[in-house]
């Protein structure tokens, strides 16, 4: 009798769903984030946002940018800035692999959501994606409304 590993339910802190309509997303990497302990404490109130951030490597570290993790209130003058660079611990074959595809193709690294795993660290999605034009976004709008309108069709009829 095999035993199956119950799947946990992630806590997401911050989605950018907005990544999803602007790129077409490819390959999806998970990555720890080096933070302070206030910042933990605030992520875990779940008020962080992603939606602006980006990640870049300077000297062979990930390090992403411009997230926003608000202050935690109780830590008075032992407070973290909510703007500062983060950096991402990733492998060095990881972090290879994803700047050859900003390199050589022109895509870029965005954040997808910032969650807790089961063992409670705090975890962030990035993927490699590549930038869609206006038509493109029109065009998935398109296909979106048709796959919900489907789905209304088939719940309707049986």
């Amino acid at each position: 009798m095999a035993e199956k590993k119950k799947e946990l339910p992630r806590k997401v802190v911050a989605d950018n769903r907005r990544a999803r309509f602007d790129y077409e997303i490819g390959e999806v990497f998970e990555a720890g984030i080096a933070l302070s302990g206030t910042e933990v404490k605030s992520l875990r109130e779940g008020k962080a946002t992603v939606a602006e951030s980006y990640v870049s490597a300077k000297t062979g570290e990930a390090i992403l940018y411009n997230s926003f993790i608000p202050e935690y209130l109780q830590a008075n003058r032992f407070n973290h800035e909510p703007r500062r660079p983060r950096k991402l611990l990733l492998q060095k074959r990881q972090i290879a692999r994803l700047w050859q595809a900003v390199e050589r193709e022109g895509m870029t690294v965005v954040p997808l959501k910032i969650y807790f795993n089961e063992q409670g660290r705090a975890k962030i999605e990035i993927a490699v994606a590549r930038g869609r034009k206006a038509h493109d976004k029109r065009e998935a709008l398109k296909e979106k409304d048709w796959a919900r309108d489907k789905q209304r069709l088939m719940r309707s009829r049986g």
